[in-house]
C-alpha cells in the first residue's frame, strides 16, 4: 500500500555537526515542520541531514522510500573531498553547502543587518607597531598560504596570534571571538587568508576584518568581490607577488588618505548585487531547508511503500556500529 506522510515534515540531523550534536533549540521558524536529533524517528522523516565532514556516521543509516537525503558542509571540497565523490553524493538527494549551486544556498556571508551594524561603528585606533594582524591555528594549505605568509613577513611586520606562526600571544583573558575582534581592531591590515581557493567559499576571515575595523588582505575564493563591496578589501591576487603586496601596504601606511578610502564603503548604500544576495538569505538556512522539503512533498504528496536500504552497505553499517559502540555514541 501507499502510505501519506503527516502534514507537517520532519526532518532529522543524523550526524553530529563535528563534535556537537546540532543545536536544534536555536533554530527560530515560522514554517510549519519539525527538527529532531532522535534516530529512533528516522522511518517517519521527510528528510534527514548528514553533516559530510562527521562522514564515518552515516554508514548504518537506513534510508526509507521516497525520503530525501540531505549533504550538508560549508568545507571546501579540497578539505573534504568526498562532497565532490560522484560516488558518494549519488546517495543523496539535495545539498546545502556554501557553494552558489547548491539547492539550499549558505554562505558564510553575514545577514543585511548585521552589515548595518557594522557600518555603524567607530574604527577603533591603530595603535600597534606591526601594520598587520594574523590568526591562523590550521596548517591546511590548498590555497598556499603559509608561504604566502612566510614570503610576506619578509617585507613587512606581521602579528601573528594564532597556532601557526606565532609571534605574540593574547594579553588578559581569551574570551574567543570577541577577544580576536578587539585585537584585530588595533591594526591596520587584517590577512583573511583562506586554507583553499574556491569559487564561493569566503568565510568569517573576511567578515572578521570588517567587524574589527580593519582592511582585509584577502586571499581565496575568486570570486570574493561578490561577497564584499568593491573597495573595502586588498586582494592578494591582485600583485604580482607579496613583496609587491607588502610594498603597496608600505604605501597605504605613507598615505593616510589612501588607506581612509578603504573605509568608504561604509557611508554608501551596499551594491546592488550584494543587497540582493542579502536579501535571498534574510530567511534562516534552516528555515529555508524546511520550505525546501516542504515543496518537495507537495510535489511528492504520497509516499511510496517499499522496503528501507543500506545505500553504504552492510560491511560500511557493521563497521560503523561498532565504531559507535568502541566510543559509546548514542546510536
Amino acid at each position: 500500500m501507499l502510505s501519506t506522510p503527516s502534514k507537517d515534515p520532519l526532518i532529522l540531523f543524523y550526524t553530529a555537526f563535528f563534535s556537537k550534536p546540532v543545536d536544534i533549540a536555536s533554530i527560530h521558524c515560522d514554517l510549519s515542520g519539525q527538527w529532531t536529533l532522535d534516530k529512533r524517528r528516522l522511518p517517519e522523516a521527510a528528510a534527514v541531514v548528514f553533516h559530510i565532514p562527521n562522514f564515518r556516521e552515516i554508514g548504518d543509516a537506513w534510508k526509507y522510500p521516497g525520503q530525501f537525503w540531505v549533504a550538508w558542509s560549508m568545507e571546501s571540497r579540497s578539505n573534504y573531498k568526498r562532497i565532490a565523490d560522484p560516488k558518494i553524493m549519488r546517495h543523496f538527494d539535495f545539498t546545502v553547502t556554501h557553494e552558489r549551486s547548491s539547492d539550499i544556498w549558505a554562505p558564510y556571508l553575514p545577514r543585511a543587518s548585521w552589515w548595518e551594524e557594522v557600518r555603524a561603528t567607530p574604527i577603533a585606533a591603530k595603535t600597534e607597531a606591526a601594520p598587520a594582524v594574523l590568526f591562523q591555528s590550521a596548517i591546511l594549505n590548498h590555497s598556499g598560504r603559509v608561504d604566502f605568509v612566510r614570503e610576506l613577513s619578509h617585507h613587512i611586520r606581521i602579528d601573528s596570534y594564532g597556532r601557526h606562526f606565532r609571534n605574540r600571544t593574547i594579553e588578559g583573558p581569551d574570551l574567543g571571538r570577541k577577544t580576536k575582534i578587539d585585537t584585530v581592531a588595533r591594526y591596520k591590515f587584517c590577512l583573511a587568508l583562506e586554507n583553499s581557493s574556491e569559487t564561493d567559499y569566503v568565510t568569517e576571515k573576511l567578515f572578521d576584518a570588517f567587524n574589527a575595523g580593519s582592511v582585509p588582505v584577502y586571499l581565496g575564493a575568486p570570486n570574493v568581490d561578490e561577497f564584499a563591496p568593491a573597495g573595502s578589501y586588498i586582494n592578494a591576487a591582485d600583485f604580482s607577488s607579496p613583496a609587491d603586496l607588502a610594498a603597496y601596504l608600505r604605501h597605504l601606511i605613507d598615505t593616510p588618505d589612501a588607506y581612509e578610502a578603504y573605509f568608504a564603503w561604509r557611508s554608501k548604500p551596499l551594491p546592488e548585487a550584494l543587497a540582493q544576495r542579502l536579501q535571498e538569505l534574510e530567511s534562516p538556512v534552516f528555515c529555508r531547508l524546511m520550505k525546501f522539503v516542504q515543496q518537495q512533498k507537495e510535489d511528492h504528496p504520497v509516499r511510496p511503500a517499499g522496503r528501507p536500504r543500506l545505500p553504504f552497505g552492510p560491511r560500511s553499517y557493521v563497521s560503523t556500529r561498532l565504531r559507535k559502540w568502541t566510543k559509546k555514541v548514542p546510536n
